[in-house]
């Protein structure tokens, strides 16, 4: 009976384990290893309409990320030929095939340097040199970058080895995101910013790592026949080589990684203790800061002044929010009694006395501008000539007056004018690109009006 029933349990579980079986199958819908490798092969030849559509994508996503624009970059990575090079670096690893993966090294270095030459180029000729949030947050990979590359390249070449590719390849080349980061680098090497160009390009060494060592692990699972056997002493020194290179990699990114967490959760504990502590019934907090390298939190509060005793729980209560290690620094402003002026006032000039040092900092910065404006070379400008010039060369326009302004941008050659008819776009940018060169100045800005 016992037996029986034994037998029965095995026969129920057994639809059960060949469910998931099949559910999880690998290598149900894969291609013949024959068609793989010929695959393979096909992407270590260097094709000239591949590079000319690298060098497209390359631009696109320079243009998406000078102007901010994630649908545009979005677009560029769809198009980019990067990703196959680097599964095809995995896959001459897991087979063994040194000269495959030599060949896969050479068009992918090929495709590197157009890539760098194409949006170096792009980024020394646009007018637009400020860095946008697109490429900034190209400059600080973490150890997420690393496990969306693994992740990444793994649905890659589970992908690229299916009879029916389906839309996996584009999901894999948004997600890794290989375009922005080398297009990030062409940046940083046409403005000459380090941050830029060493940030963005160990991003882009990351994706390139990570997806090409996944795409090795599938291969092995899905047990692709070796091309070669290497000798054993030989493997072990490829093997070491390559986690070496993995260890190195990866631990700059954990420490990025650890920072960032540590980061957030100090930001969150000090958001809470502002938030908690900071509750008096005459008294307000307009203003806090703090700063994690010296470990100091600043408040500035307006009304009814708090008392050492107040201010000595506020410092002890730092601990509750694992805080021990932080100083307080608290601002108070002396306000007007209660019977010389009503509450509402009170607050308006404590208000009022909390700004005038701010403000004081902004005009000595403001007159230390000025004074620079005024030794620059816009202040040598004979304006008037200028305006008479510009009515000469564009008769369109009439009553001209130049000047030069200036903002956290950088100066501005400014013309205002009437005019007897609309300008064209051509013509405006005509005219903003003849008052650049007048005034030698790089931005320019038009005040015109239809007479």
């Amino acid at each position: 009976m016992k037996e029986n029933a034994q037998l029965r349990e095995k026969g129920a579980l057994h639809p059960l384990k060949q469910f998931l079986q099949t559910l999880f199958d690998i290598r149900g819908d894969m291609m013949s290893y024959e068609d793989i490798d010929a695959m393979m092969k096909e992407n270590t030849i260097i094709h000239g309409s591949n590079m000319w559509i690298l060098m497209l994508a390359i631009l696109i996503a320079s243009i998406g990320l000078n102007v901010n624009s994630t649908a545009v970059i979005i677009g560029a990575m769809l198009i980019s030929p990067l990703m196959s090079g680097i599964l095809t670096m995995g896959y001459s690893l897991a087979v063994r095939d040194l000269n495959m993966l030599r060949r896969a090294l050479q068009r992918f270095g090929a495709q590197v340097v157009i890539s760098l030459l194409a949006s170096t180029l792009y980024f020394w000729i646009s007018p637009l040199d400020d860095p946008t949030s697109e490429m900034i947050a190209r400059t600080s990979p973490t150890l997420w970058d690393v496990l969306i590359a693994l992740f990444g390249g793994i649905a890659g070449i589970i992908g690229n080895t299916r009879r029916k590719k389906g839309n996996v390849i584009p999901g894999v080349a948004i997600a890794t995101a290989l375009m922005p980061p080398l297009c990030t680098v062409g940046y940083g090497i046409a403005t000459l910013q380090p941050r830029f160009i060493f940030g963005a390009f160990y991003l882009f060494f990351i994706n390139t790592l990570f997806i090409a060592l996944s795409a090795a692990l599938i291969i092995v699972l899905l047990g692709v026949p070796k091309h070669q056997t290497l000798d054993p002493r030989r493997q072990r020194k490829i093997n070491r080589t390559v986690a070496a290179i993995t260890v190195f990699t990866v631990i700059p990114s954990l420490l990025i990684g650890a920072y960032t967490v540590y980061s957030s959760y100090m930001e969150h504990n000090i958001s809470d203790y502002l938030k908690t502590e900071f509750v008096f019934s005459d008294t307000q907090l307009v203003k806090s800061s703090f700063d994690m390298s010296d470990k100091t939190i600043s408040v500035s509060l307006v009304g009814t002044p708090v008392s050492d005793e107040t201010i000595a729980r506020l410092e002890n209560a730092l601990v509750r929010y694992d805080l021990d290690d932080y100083s307080l620094h608290v601002m108070q402003n002396t306000v007007l009694r209660a019977d010389e002026v009503d509450a509402t006032d009170k607050i308006t000039i404590a208000i009022q006395e909390n700004t005038i040092s701010e403000l004081n900092r902004q005009l000595e910065e403001q007159q230390a501008r000025l004074e620079e404006l005024e030794s620059s070379a816009a202040a040598k400008l004979d304006f008037g000539e200028m305006a008479r010039k510009a009515e000469s060369i564009f008769p369109t326009l009439t009553g001209c007056c130049c000047g030069v302004i200036a903002d956290e941008s950088g100066e501005y050659i400014i013309l205002a004018a009437g005019m007897t008819r609309n300008l064209t776009p051509s013509e405006r940018a005509v005219l903003e690109n003849w008052l650049k060169t007048e005034s030698g100045l790089e931005q320019a800005k038009l005040f015109l009006s239809t007479k």
